[in-house]
């Protein structure tokens, strides 16, 4: 079974990027920021809400998203220890949909210290749902997911088969499926976790 979001460009970026912001802070510190852009981005284009991204959704550039970024930072602004829980994410990113009027969302935090089997079904329902899924890792210990270390990402899509389940990462302005039950199982206490979305 497999599942994968629609999802969008930026010039020539799958999805935004944080390299490309201005400010050394949100160059280092921006991950939560794009998420928010991103899903914002999203939700214009195929969740028909309107009011999230304040320039063109038919032309959309890396100019126009570093000034979106700007925007997103007062929200989700970086800091020396990172947005490092979940409920700093929720109370930024609720703040700049409630900010814009749209009332129709509500977040819902999923602590990354759930069992990997619980993970992977509200994986599935987000994805069947049409939501995509920011996504929180802190620590980790295997060297392969360095990139995703103290990082935010979303998850746009699943394969699952008999032996293994697989998810579709989108980060840095690129795409990549990574084998969720190693992602998820990062051999540290600290956990990071998911966000859901659902309607109100």
């Amino acid at each position: 079974m497999k599942n994968e979001l629609p999802y969008f460009y930026v010039d020539s970026a799958y999805g935004g990027w944080q390299e490309w912001f201005l400010e050394e802070m949100m160059r280092l510190g921006g991950c939560g920021a794009v998420t928010a852009c991103d899903c914002s981005i999203y939700f214009t284009l195929y969740k028909n809400m309107k009011n999230l991204y304040p320039f063109d959704i038919t032309n959309l550039t890396k100019k126009d998203y570093i000034r979106f970024g700007g925007i997103m930072k007062p929200y989700l602004s970086p800091r020396w220890t990172g947005i490092d829980r979940l409920n700093i994410y929720i109370d930024g990113f609720s703040n700049y949909l409630n900010d814009c009027g749209e009332k129709r969302i509500s977040l819902i935090p999923f602590d990354g210290e759930n069992p990997f089997r619980a993970a992977t079904s509200v994986v599935k329902k987000q994805i069947n749902s049409g939501w995509p899924i920011p996504s929180l890792t802190l620590k980790h210990m295997d060297p392969s997911f360095e990139d995703y270390v103290w990082h935010w990402y979303l998850l746009t899509g699943y394969e699952e088969n008999e032996n293994q389940f697989m998810v579709k990462v989108v980060t840095y302005g690129s795409w990549r499926w990574l084998d969720f039950k190693s992602l998820w199982n990062t051999g540290y206490a600290l956990k990071g976790g998911l966000i859901l979305f659902t309607d109100n």
